[in-house]
């Protein structure tokens, strides 16, 4: 991915490997991977965003390995209320699908929350590498017509983004 300025062994340079076989078999490929929760909240110009995020993280977020975070954002001209229209749904389930399928035969990255609303959906994930992850994203898209994605990455070992996205959660405890 160019323009990106740091090393994907920024911060985990001193660490040992860890067994993956391990989070492989926890994240066999299936549409419903992992455990998910869904919230409503709102952008700062007010409108309506829907924040689904995963629950079963510990294996990786307990691998300092998964340090770099990645947003893949999908602007679209949304309805009113800033949610995408039928078609532009469809195709962005058809994109989570996908990626959803290829990070879980081979979890170099983990999605841990999409964000929708306000006209942009946003997959926010955890990787190891951001060149192995661009390859991936690529395979996983490489059946579906050019999206119009943009992509982030910044070293987040501490998983910030994540931790406040979870804030989020409506819990019934």
């Amino acid at each position: 991915m160019p323009g990106m300025a740091f090393s994907d062994h920024d911060c985990r340079a001193d660490h040992q490997k860890t067994e993956i076989n391990t989070i492989m078999e926890e994240n066999k490929p299936s549409k419903t991977t992992g455990q998910w929760w869904t919230a409503p909240t709102e952008s700062e110009s007010g409108r309506l965003i829907m924040v689904t995020g995963r629950k079963d993280v510990d294996t990786f977020r307990n691998n300092p390995r998964y340090c770099i975070r990645i947003e893949v954002s999908w602007r679209y001209d949304g309805l009113p209320d800033g949610m995408p229209d039928e078609a532009v749904a469809k195709m962005m389930e058809k994109a989570h699908d996908a990626l959803l399928g290829v990070f879980a035969k081979d979890p170099v990255a983990v999605m841990t929350g999409v964000y929708t609303g306000d006209d942009e959906r946003d997959w926010i994930f955890y990787t190891t590498s951001t060149h192995i992850f661009g390859r991936k994203l690529n395979e996983a898209l490489a059946d579906l017509p050019v999206l119009p994605l943009q992509i982030y990455a910044e070293n987040d070992p501490d998983w910030a983004e994540y931790d406040e996205m979870s804030r989020a959660e409506i819990r019934m405890d």
